[in-house]
């Protein structure tokens, strides 16, 4: 099982706007019904109002390969721009 955190930064309530957007647009459902994902939640940090983490889970590899070649994933980042995101992203694996 593979564990991807991703950390979205903005400014002025723009990362929690970019989360709103993509659970409200369909995208969010949509990827977690993806053949192999495991897991796909917003966390708003208690300490840092200007960031939300995303914690998704993928079965393997193949599986979050096959994710990152959709159209979804352009989506993500036109939403992304939209709402003039950073990101650092952690990546665990496990069994």
């Amino acid at each position: 099982m593979l564990v991807i955190n991703t950390y979205y930064t903005g400014k002025d309530g723009s990362a929690r706007a970019f989360a709103k957007e993509m659970t409200e647009s369909g995208l969010v459902d949509r990827i977690r019904q993806e053949e192999g994902n495991l897991g796909y939640e917003y966390f708003f940090p208690v300490d840092d109002k200007e960031t939300i983490l995303l914690i998704d889970k993928w079965k393997n590899q193949e599986a979050l390969d096959f994710h990152h070649k959709t159209d979804m994933m352009k989506q993500i980042a036109v939403l992304r721009e939209k709402h003039k995101l950073k990101m650092k992203v952690e990546r665990y694996q496990g069994e």
